[in-house]
């Protein structure tokens, strides 16, 4: 258990359950968390990009798995792509619990910051050295943004670009007092003191789905973390769109957590 964080604060955490199939220890000050489920070939291509970039020279690169079936995640395989960690989801939630499993891991591992980057292949990793830069710097949540100057935005669906800038952005923006371009995106950095701070309290079972995303972004500028954006390039491929999110239902809900977030429910 990391010493600087009250013991009484950290019991009353909920964590959903999981296992621990591959851990390697902590080498570094920083990690690279990836959530997935049966991602298949496109978690292949995200952890080849990042071995070029050498990236688990600078951090280590921990998997959280919320129940894959696709035997995509070898362990042999993993380790020889760079991986340090395999984190294996059993309880309730999904991507907000996946995150959470893997957030209080890295707490108790001792690290000073996360970045986390969507396993569907769509971020370019060669950002992550930036995130961390930022947090060394002193920042406590850096969000990547396809939408300032020096990212790129590659086959964005049109109903789903046109959502982000004149809809979730703005009301976070608005709401959360700090002004935000690209709120739905995954690739995202924080620092040690924003996840465990207990105004913040990310370790509750009301954060099941995607409630911790939208969050964040609104509550961690009101608590007066350090927050900035770097520019990061996304890129959908053509095609069927690899999401979690379906079509109507999926976005309904991601819009009515918007709102709930907006008006302080989950404070």
């Amino acid at each position: 258990m990391a010493s600087n964080i009250d013991p009484d604060f950290r019991a009353s955490w909920y964590i959903p359950a999981f296992e621990i199939p591959l851990w390697l220890g902590r080498q570094h000050l920083w990690c690279v968390v990836i959530p997935v489920i049966n991602e298949g070939n496109r978690i292949k291509s995200l952890l080849s990009k990042m071995q070029l970039l050498k990236i688990n020279k600078i951090a280590e690169i921990i998997i959280v798995d919320g129940g894959s079936t696709d035997n995509s995640l070898e362990l042999q395989l993993l380790q020889k792509m760079g991986v340090s960690g395999l984190l294996l989801k059993t309880g309730p939630g999904k991507l907000s619990a996946q995150l959470q499993c893997a957030y209080a891991f890295a707490i108790d591992q001792g690290y000073e910051g996360v970045v986390t980057i969507d396993g569907n292949d769509k971020d370019d990793p060669k950002a992550i050295p930036g995130f961390i830069k930022e947090l060394s710097l002193g920042a406590d949540f850096v969000q990547g943004s396809r939408f300032v100057d020096g990212g790129v935005a590659e086959n964005t669906p049109k109903s789903r670009d046109l959502a982000i800038r004149y809809i979730h952005a703005p009301m976070l923006s608005l709401f959360s007092g700090f002004r935000w371009t690209d709120t739905t995106q995954g690739f995202r950095a924080y620092s040690r003191n924003l996840l465990s701070n207990s105004d913040l309290s990310i370790f509750r079972d009301v954060f099941k789905t995607y409630e911790l995303l939208a969050y964040m972004s609104y509550r961690a500028p009101k608590l007066g973390f350090k927050c900035k954006e770097i520019p990061s390039i996304r890129r959908y491929p053509s095609g069927k769109i690899p999401t979690k999110i379906s079509m109507f239902r999926g976005n309904m809900n991601v819009l009515k957590i918007l709102f709930l977030v907006c008006l302080g429910f989950y404070n």
